[in-house]
């Protein structure tokens, strides 16, 4: 019994603690969500509160205090800005405001270089902090994520051999901190994933890790080339059983004729296939008489023409004797 009650008091507990977590990642993105957007909301309702005068400001004629207000209006006031600014008078008020700026020796500085960065972010053929690369940072074998923010020109790119590009690497969790850094292109590893999801992971301190994209098509490249090794194994498996199905039909033609001949034969038959055998073993023997015969004839040939010359020299040699002995005899006739 005590067992049990152990038991059930654990698993209730677990239940709970299972059920406090999941509430807590529920409510604390939310929550710290409407935090931030509140504080901004009210950063810049607060500023533009100072800006503007008491008689203007309309959170003095409303009951009871509205966020959100203040935003509008600055968004308003940036969209009238440049509604001026791209007119032929808003862009001369424009340059003329640059000029005196120009003349003050710590605001041009702040200014020119405030301008040119925004002027390279909001052009659209810009490709600053557009592409997510690793590099190698701060030594070999330890790995970093940077944003690109341009290629490397003027005297920096002068000095190296190599194509540099310009490369912020953020600090966590803080990412608007960080370092500019100068790699040469064939250096850095270019990543798929996006730049949000990149200053997600550099603010969570790698907690909040994106999916690789490249996994799903690796998945179906593996698939794809297993199918036409599945194919080839297949056709390889055929192959196998077309070529024993083979062997076993040679096999079985081999033994069939000796099955077939034990076989029952109808007589008709019988008589006729052993006519057809006693002729054709006499026409064999035939042939081989003959055969017997001109090999017979040819060798007595052969014999009588080594024979003949042998004779014909006896001839002569006999015929050379017998005219000696005559020329013999008439000489002795002369001289008697």
């Amino acid at each position: 019994m005590l067992s049990n009650n152990v038991q059930s008091k654990v698993t209730f507990l677990g239940l709970l603690r299972r059920w406090f977590l999941a509430g807590l990642l529920a409510t604390v993105p939310i929550g710290f969500t409407v935090y931030i957007t509140w504080l901004l909301v009210s950063t810049i309702d607060g500023y533009i509160a100072m800006l503007l005068p008491g008689n203007l400001n309309p959170q003095n004629y409303l009951p009871y205090y509205i966020p959100g207000i203040g935003l509008v209006l600055g968004i308003l006031v940036i969209i009238f800005i440049g509604w001026v600014t791209a007119n032929f008078l808003g862009r001369g008020l424009v340059r003329f405001g640059e000029s005196l700026l120009a003349r003050v020796p710590v605001v041009r500085s702040v200014y020119g270089a405030v301008k040119q960065i925004m002027e390279t972010v909001t052009t659209s053929q810009s490709d600053a902090f557009r592409e997510v690369v690793l590099v190698e940072y701060p030594r070999r074998g330890i790995w970093a994520i940077g944003f690109v923010t341009g290629t490397t020109r003027g005297e920096v790119q002068n000095m190296s051999k190599e194509d540099l590009i310009n490369v912020f690497v953020p600090t966590t969790p803080n990412p608007t901190s960080g370092f500019l850094l100068f790699f040469p292109r064939n250096e850095t590893i270019k990543l798929d994933m996006g730049v949000e999801e990149a200053v997600k992971m550099v603010v969570s301190g790698g907690i909040v890790t994106p999916e690789d994209p490249r996994a799903e098509n690796r998945e179906a490249a593996s698939l794809a080339d297993a199918a036409p090794k599945n194919a080839k194994k297949t056709k390889a498996k055929k192959k196998k059983v077309a070529q024993q199905v083979k062997a076993k039909t040679v096999v079985s033609q081999k033994k069939s004729p000796k099955k077939s001949a034990n076989k029952a034969v109808p007589k008709g038959e019988a008589k006729q296939a052993a006519q057809k055998t006693t002729t054709k073993k006499v026409a064999t023997k035939k042939v081989a008489a003959k055969k017997v015969a001109a090999k017979k004839v040819v060798a007595k040939k052969n014999v009588a023409s080594k024979a003949a010359p042998k004779q014909t020299v006896k001839k002569q040699t006999v015929k050379k004797q017998a005219g000696k002995k005559q020329a013999g005899k008439k000489q002795a006739a002369k001289k008697s």
